[in-house]
């Protein structure tokens, strides 16, 4: 009951938090105006706390939600083709009940793996500011305090990769200097950390990630917790 209270707690304070202006702004502003193909839409327009199995062994860690994803559904990377991408590539090495993810409460469950991100609040331009990423950074580190049993790290993109670096150190992890890459894999400790390009669309359609490789990394995680 105490584990269930402390993410619900957590939650709360993730769903309410008002602590970048900036972000407050724009979030609430896209929520206003919609985009057209979702203007029947009710979208969330709030910071989006992370998803998945609390028992997960699998962290994964993305930048932040998509103004007209996880800012419109209330859910990490769900609505737009980065999600697409990613459910995809989950499905397919069994971590995730179905290839695709519409909406919360669409039947969505993932197995062994959880998703978070650095920052949880739509950015303009999808970036995100240095303060604004420190800001968030408490909500991750507590996140993973809750998940001890975590053995594989999977980053979605350099900005991932580096921002869970500091976690990591943060939380006591002996963390050289990593450089980020496609498919790198580092072992700290009884902790297995991957890279992967970020699953967006000027990634996949140009190219840069395909479904190969994403399958690739996510099946080294696969492979590592069996």
């Amino acid at each position: 009951m105490r584990l269930n209270d402390d993410w619900h707690s957590l939650n709360e304070e993730i769903v309410t938090c008002r602590a970048c202006p900036r972000l407050v702004v724009w979030r609430e502003q896209v929520a206003r105006e919609k985009r057209k193909a979702y203007r029947d839409w009710d979208y969330w327009g709030k910071p989006v706390p992370g998803f998945g199995d609390p028992q997960a062994r699998l962290f994964i860690v993305g930048l932040a939600p998509g103004a007209h994803g996880s800012n419109r559904t209330g859910r990490m990377f769900t609505g737009d083709s980065s999600g697409d991408t990613l459910f995809g590539s989950l499905y397919r090495t069994g971590f995730a009940s179905q290839p695709a993810a519409s909406r919360r409460g669409d039947g969505l469950t993932l197995h062994d793996a959880f998703i978070t991100a650095i920052g949880r609040c739509a950015p303009p331009g999808n970036k995100p500011t240095a303060a604004e990423l420190t800001a968030c950074r408490p909500f991750l580190a507590r996140e993973w305090r809750l998940m001890p049993q975590v053995r594989v790290l999977v980053a979605l993109g350099q900005m991932a990769f580096d921002w869970s670096l500091r976690m990591l150190r943060d939380e006591g992890y002996e963390v050289p200097r990593l450089k980020f890459g496609h498919g790198v894999h580092y072992q700290l400790e009884s902790l297995h950390l991957l890279g992967t390009y970020h699953p967006s669309r000027q990634n996949t359609q140009t190219g840069r990630l395909t479904l190969e490789m994403i399958d690739d990394v996510f099946g080294q995680a696969r492979a590592l917790l069996e």
